[in-house]
């Protein structure tokens, strides 16, 4: 994967930490489903461990946010 490709997923992730700060559940819900999806893509087609080892953090992350708009709800 391109470093590009991981510049956008950590623009995306800072939109869904900005709507949880909003306490904007649903549209961050919406994003965190939508990143989850693009992050499961990059999984299916990657190979090299730094990408695997990489996404494997956003997974975690995307995890925590997603308790977290559990509790904004």
């Amino acid at each position: 994967m391109e470093n590009n490709d991981f510049n956008l997923l950590q623009q995306e992730v800072q939109k869904i930490i900005d709507l949880i700060a909003a306490k904007n559940g649903k549209e961050a819900n919406d994003k965190l489903v939508e990143i989850s999806q693009q992050l499961d893509d990059f999984l299916d087609f990657s190979d090299d461990d730094a990408d695997l080892i990489e996404i494997s953090r956003y997974q975690v992350l995307l995890n925590q946010l997603h308790q977290k708009i559990n509790e904004l709800n």
